[in-house]
């Protein structure tokens, strides 16, 4: 069976192309997603300045629940300083840090900041140069409250010298001058300060984080990793069991622990260094995922049209074989065979290019910020054998699938529909693609009912989910097409048009295939594409028109605004109303229809001021409210059970805490603005820094007002003022990075689709090389062939876009009405035209070359070869 396979492909070369072209496309895009899927779970961060540490002791950065993943939590946790001393007294253990971080930055001669990798973390007392690995000091360590130790980068960028006098603005305080003592010659290496001193700026002398440290760092004697590793972990559970037995009727305190302790050693160090950082991995299964669904649909619709196409061209081989004792099992098992080595062929290269896409995409993803350069990827041969499970199963499935007709009839009837289709399209078959086209519209109303990101995810899964119900019910459909036109031809209609309506007629199945891949090509495109700009213009819309304030204020190299400088903004002339606003990262816990369920989502962080500056849409409660233990929330966040106003709900902070907040307020605006805001008072204390991420401003808008600010910000070093409305937010230009990664998928997925649907056009034309020596050899000159195959070509093109607006239309619009008011969704105009264009070139294009290649061959000779 196998050689006859071999045999039979090498008579169907053209056909047999069209699914390499399927399989090797799909090859590529199921192993880079399965790439980015695998680094998401195995991938590590280097460990950085903890390096010359070889276990670590800090609080867990990831949050888990159940069998769901885990959710990484990006601000830093806190540990208890004491365990400093008594982790210190382990067998094995040769230094001890307890590490602090806190924001710092350099300021030069010229009043500049110097720029640092994360000047949030950058401040440390000097102990923590015992974890840097082959650090050369140059000078001695700082012993004062005005003394400081600089990296070399940073001292180089700066023109400082040991002995050289700087200016630091150190944890929000204003810039106070410093004497350098030392230069450090390691990466990541920050400003160091005297350990007092590091204590005192970072907060932790007194206060909400008092007695704590970021993390302790142990470092150990050669070989002993293992054991003080596992002598650690004792340490802390009796450290938890003890602190059980204190405060056990203590609800309070339970409720403001942070995420349990956990040890860490090898690679594991990497996301304990860049808690922030070590969120892009769970980013990267995301994307994976979200990804992962539409590639499936895309490369199944893809592969079994393709093969189809293939199998129908074979269907006289087939009857005959069937006609000389072939039972129906082997019918199937020779076209899945037959399938099977040209997918064997051509997954190979396939899996290889998936490789290189995973690192094109790796790049892109980098290059807008999404991930850290620091991040790798993680290449093993698991996405090559999920990728050859994976194609091999919907090969086999779509070959079985596609010669089940012609196995399953007696073998008189199999030989006689050979050389024609069916004459009677499928009923089931239509009846199930219908049924598919209402569901794909019962799932456009979702927009409608969740004004979220994820509401219009439905919109272009329901037109793919369209299209190919249009796949199914297209020969019905078309058919019904060709009988209306043939009905209203007039009797003196030219030869090459009753050809080509003729050929609509007879063979609708045909047709419809190649309608229906051109039809997906439209729908996917309008409906991704769409959605993304649309959501990108309604929450534009939510920012533009829920933001009072005219400037903000930030300080992006200090690593967060220093004290003092909101009262200094409120008592600015012409100021009307200032307010904090930063934001976080939190993770809600519910239950729905008894399940439970956990979500992580953004959150800002407020005061009651910020009704002044921002208008949330509020329809329940106040902001004003907003202090203490309280949070506001979306009203989709509002219409789960139990997250009403009054409502207590439960979440978890970023740095792991566990809180319970009073929802004070419910607003509509939460495309611009998120889902969850928290209090000031609540988030204190959970964030790295630790300070204001920027103030919005909201003045009398005159000139003077606009002075002011301006020479407050650039009397203080490292303030940054900038207008609040900076654009429409509805251009490609100012499309966030998440929406450009949507568009290079939808460029990648529509290059697929369109190779795809052009080989299957050229096969398919290819194939009725008989049907023209016929024609040939019965008087039909070959221009009026070429006028023929012009006018399908045509009805091909037209009745593609025409389905495919049609199965977009009411998607479209209901996104539209949802997100946007109104009923049509926002994107570029030259859109649809250059859909349009595109369609019509690819079907014209791959009908008329293969038409001129097979007129270029003698009908005898066609005839013979067909035979």
């Amino acid at each position: 069976m196998l050689h006859l396979a071999v045999r039979m492909a090498g008579h169907r070369i053209t056909a047999l192309l069209a699914v390499a072209c399927a399989v090797l496309g799909g090859a590529a895009l199921i192993t880079g997603t399965g790439v980015l899927a695998e680094s998401g779970f195995r991938s590590q961060l280097p460990a950085g300045r903890l390096a010359g540490a070889e276990v670590v002791v800090s609080t867990e950065q990831s949050f888990s629940s159940g069998p769901d993943l885990p959710i990484a939590l990006p601000e830093r946790g806190t540990v208890p300083a004491e365990l400093v001393d008594e982790l210190a007294q382990l067998p094995g253990v040769t230094a001890a840090v307890g590490d602090i971080s806190f924001p710092a930055a350099l300021v030069d001669a010229d009043g500049q900041v110097v720029p640092t990798q994360d000047p949030r973390t950058a401040g440390h007392g000097w102990s923590s140069t015992k974890l840097l690995v082959d650090a050369k000091v140059d000078g001695s360590a700082p012993a004062g409250t005005g003394e400081v130790a600089l990296d070399s980068a940073t001292a180089a960028t700066a023109g400082v010298q040991v002995g050289d006098k700087v200016e630091v603005v150190a944890a929000g305080r204003a810039a106070a001058a410093y004497r350098v003592t030392a230069l450090v010659d390691a990466p990541d290496t920050g400003i160091l300060f005297a350990d007092p001193t590091a204590v005192r700026l970072s907060g932790r002398a007194d206060g909400e984080r008092a007695g704590t440290v970021d993390l302790v760092a142990l470092r150990t004697e050669p070989g002993t990793e293992a054991s003080v590793a596992a002598a650690a972990r004792e340490k802390i559970k009796d450290t938890r069991k003890g602190t059980a037995k204190n405060t056990s009727t203590s609800t309070a305190a339970e409720a403001d622990a942070p995420a349990g302790l956990i040890v860490s050693t090898g690679s594991e160090r990497g996301d304990i260094a860049s808690p922030g950082a070590g969120a892009a991995r769970s980013l990267l299964i995301l994307l994976a995922s979200s990804l992962g669904g539409i590639i499936m649909l895309i490369i199944g619709f893809v592969m079994a049209s393709a093969l189809a196409v293939s199998i129908g061209g074979q269907r006289r081989d087939l009857a005959l074989m069937r006609a000389v004792g072939a039972t129906p099992k082997q019918i199937r098992r020779l076209a899945a065979g037959q399938a099977s080595i040209i997918a064997a062929v051509a997954v190979v290269p396939g899996v290889g290019l998936g490789y290189l896409l995973a690192g094109q995409f790796r790049r892109m993803l980098v290059d807008r910020e999404v991930i850290p350069e620091t991040l790798p990827l993680t290449f093993s041969p698991l996405p090559a054998l999920a990728t050859v499970l994976l194609l091999g199963l919907a090969v086999q499935v779509s070959a079985r699938s596609a010669a089940w007709r012609t196995s399953r009839m007696p073998a008189t009837e199999a030989v006689a529909e050979s050389r024609s289709e069916p004459r009677t399209p499928s009923k089931m078959r239509a009846r199930f693609g219908l049924l598919l086209i209402v569901a794909a519209t019962t799932l456009s109303v979702v927009p409608l009912l969740s004004r979220t990101v994820l509401g219009a995810t439905a919109t272009s899964m329901a037109g793919i989910i369209g299209a190919i119900g249009l796949a199914l019910a297209g020969p019905a459909l078309v058919r019904g097409i060709g009988d209306a036109a043939g009905r209203r031809l007039r009797p003196g209609v030219s030869a090459p048009t009753w050809l080509a309506v003729s050929n609509i007629r007879g063979y609708a199945l045909r047709l419809s295939g190649v309608v229906s891949a051109l039809a997906m090509a439209v729908v996917f495109v309008l409906t991704y594409t769409l959605a993304q700009t649309t959501v990108m213009s309604a929450t534009a819309q939510d920012t533009r028109t829920g933001t009072l304030a005219q400037q903000r204020l930030t300080a992006p190299g200090l690593g967060g605004l220093p004290a003092g400088t909101l009262a200094a903004v409120t008592r600015t002339s012409g100021v009307e109303a200032a307010a904090p606003v930063s934001d976080t990262t939190v993770i809600r816990e519910y239950e729905q229809f008894g399940d439970p369920v956990v979500e992580s989502g953004s959150a800002m962080i407020l005061t009651p001021a910020a009704s002044g500056v921002l208008d949330l849409g509020v329809r329940d409660g106040s902001l004003a409210r907003l202090k203490g233990d309280t949070v506001a929330v979306s009203t989709e966040v509002a219409r789960t059970p139990g997250s009403g106003l009054g409502s207590r709900i439960t979440l978890v902070l970023g740095d792991g805490t566990r809180v319970s907040p009073e929802v004070v307020a419910v607003y509509d605006r939460a495309l611009g603005f998120g889902p969850i805001a928290l209090s000031h008072d609540l988030a204190a204390g959970h964030t790295t820094a630790g300070l204001d991420q920027s103030v919005l401003v909201r003045t009398d808008g005159s000139e003077a007002a606009q002075r002011a600010l301006t020479a407050l910000a650039a009397a203080r070093p490292g303030l940054a003022l900038e207008p609040t409305d900076t654009g429409s937010g509805s251009s490609l230009s100012d499309a966030p990075p998440e929406v450009w990664i949507n568009l290079a998928l939808i460029v990648v997925l529509l290059g697929y689709l369109l190779l795809s649907i052009a080989n299957k056009l050229v096969a398919t034309t290819a194939q009725r090389q008989g049907e023209i020596a016929t024609l040939r050899l019965n008087g039909t000159t070959p221009r009026q062939i070429l006028a023929m195959m012009r006018r399908e070509a045509a009805v091909i093109g037209a009745a593609a876009l025409t389905t495919g607006l049609l199965l977009s239309a009411i998607p479209l619009a209901l996104l539209g009405i949802g997100f946007l008011d109104r009923p049509w969704p926002a994107g570029p105009v030259w859109l649809l035209p250059a859909v349009a264009l595109t369609v019509i070139c690819t079907a014209f294009i791959t009908v008329e070359l293969p038409t001129r290649q097979a007129l270029r061959t003698a009908p005898a000779h066609a005839l013979s070869a067909r035979e």
